[in-house]
């Protein structure tokens, strides 16, 4: 790995003034292009899976993608049995994809487990431009119908995420069907929201309504990376997303194929549609206990 690279530790413990001078001289950016990667998350094949994101992140470089979203549980896939061994690679995931971000000028997020003392988390980690993690997010609501809570801890706190593109609001999977975090996000500043998933073509339906739901009454964008593929007896048909401030969908990839998706991240346009519909100045929190 090359000398600038910090190694995980480093980058979650220490140089931060070298990391905030690094965001610094890349500055924020209004209008840049973000994307995401919805591919056939293979169950417990980390190697696998990660030479299939190395090449469509190399796609969506050629095109000058700034940000890049992947599926939940990207790395290895809801292999229960062997969570623990595929959290303990998670440190050289995370190494690897710091040096890519680094190389390629982009963000990439997406969820992977985490393992602290006894814990495993299902945990959104944001690597920015210059290499450093920008922040992480574990799961808050862990989905009981597929007993994710007996497998993994929840975490407890909604998480803003500041990086060299702006202020990003992290959510995973099931996190979308509770109003109160994307809410919460878009009010401690979020501008965008990225939901990484592994929602079953069966409920699909309710992922295209509420992506786009969440969008509209917070007036930001969204970017939601789901897998496609078939996983047991489980259908995954994608339809990751990309959701402007009033709702218009930007980009769909519905037809469940893998591909790399990407569209035009506006800043300004956010800013127009929250002047022409005040909604969020006009909330009356007081009527609302």
């Amino acid at each position: 790995m090359k000398k600038h690279i910090l190694s995980y530790k480093q980058r979650k413990y220490g140089n931060n003034v070298e990391n905030i001078k690094s965001k610094l001289r890349k500055g924020n950016m209004k209008k840049f292009r973000a994307g995401f990667i919805q591919f056939d998350v293979k169950l417990g094949m980390t190697d696998e899976n990660l030479h299939t994101v190395m090449k469509y992140l190399d796609d969506l470089e050629k095109q000058d993608v700034k940000l890049v979203v992947l599926p939940e549980m990207w790395s290895c896939g809801f292999d229960n049995a062997n969570l623990t061994l595929h959290a303990k690679r998670t440190p050289e995931i995370l190494d690897i994809l710091s040096e890519t971000a680094s190389k390629k000028d982009m963000i990439i997020t997406g969820s992977i487990p985490e393992i602290s003392g006894k814990s495993i988390y299902n945990t959104l980690y944001v690597t920015d431009r210059d290499g450093s993690i920008a922040g992480s997010y574990r799961k808050v609501h862990l989905f009981s119908l597929t007993s994710e809570n007996k497998y993994f801890t929840p975490g407890d706190k909604s998480i803003i995420c500041q990086t060299s593109l702006g202020s990003l609001g992290l959510m995973i999977c099931y996190d979308l069907r509770f109003p109160e975090i994307s809410r919460t996000l878009t009010l401690k500043g979020a501008n965008l929201i990225i939901i990484p998933a592994q929602w079953p073509n069966v409920r699909i339906s309710r992922w295209d309504i509420l992506s786009q739901a969440r969008a509209i009454e917070n007036q930001v964008y969204i970017i939601g990376a789901n897998r496609c593929g078939k996983e047991n007896t489980t259908q995954f048909n994608g339809h990751s997303i990309i959701v402007d401030p009033s709702g218009k969908v930007l980009q769909w990839a519905e037809n469940g194929n893998a591909c790399a998706l990407w569209a035009e991240i506006d800043m300004d346009e956010l800013e127009q549609v929250r002047t022409y519909m005040p909604s969020l100045e006009e909330r009356v929190p007081r009527a609302y206990d």
